[in-house]
């Protein structure tokens, strides 16, 4: 059983179904989940994101709450566009508990990490860690939600000795969780936006919508 009560986990793919740039073939409840949770995920498989972003299901975590989905995304772009951005990858974990959660503040919660290979000038910006907090907070900021909060990590690697000709690699880490309120395909986008934000992807143009490549 994929999302059930103490039994959590994906179910078998069928063959060509993973890295998509939606979650439509990816989601498919079981009979028995919660009203609420089967709309959350139908809100999540309707969501179209950018065609760089290919999504995967993965196991979800099965002892925060009594139903969760997780997927996680790579950013993927055509040779050309490749080398003028930085590699990005990351988790969205949908959790829901009937009963609620007092730290929720609400009966959802969204559980998000980003990791980003960042160019060494920006990687060791004193300010890396600020803006890219400032990536959530703006990709939210027309997304329903409370009690937002998260970590946001530089991890810088060194090379010494025989290694010391290798460059230095900047590496940023955001871990962001919060209780969204109306439609979960906008949260889902949300994340994506910071995502592709991280990877170094331009915005998409005001009034450009992503459409899926037709498969």
């Amino acid at each position: 059983m994929p999302w059930g009560r103490n039994g959590l986990g994906p179910r078998a793919l069928p063959s060509g179904v993973g890295r998509r740039p939606y979650a439509a073939s990816v989601i498919t409840p079981d009979p028995d989940v919660p009203v609420a949770f089967v709309r959350a995920l139908e809100s999540l498989s309707a969501r179209r994101l950018r065609a760089e972003v290919h999504l995967s299901e993965i196991p979800a975590p099965a002892r925060i709450a009594p139903y969760a989905v997780a997927l996680s995304a790579e950013v993927a772009t055509p040779d050309d566009v490749l080398a003028e951005t930085e590699p990005a990858s990351g988790r969205f974990v949908l959790l829901h508990d009937p009963a609620g959660q007092e730290a929720w503040q609400g009966v959802f919660r969204v559980v998000t990490l980003i990791r980003a290979a960042m160019d060494a000038e920006v990687g060791t910006d004193p300010l890396l860690c600020e803006a890219a907090w400032t990536w959530v907070e703006e990709a939210l900021r027309d997304t329903g939600h409370h009690a937002l909060g998260g970590t946001v990590t530089r991890i810088v690697s060194q090379s010494f000795g025989a290694l010391a000709e290798r460059p230095s690699e900047v590496e940023v880490e955001i871990r962001g969780s919060w209780t969204p309120d109306g439609d979960l395909g906008d949260h889902l986008a949300a994340w994506a936006t910071v995502l592709c934000t991280a990877a170094g992807l331009p915005p998409l143009p005001d009034g450009v919508t992503a459409l899926t490549p037709r498969r």
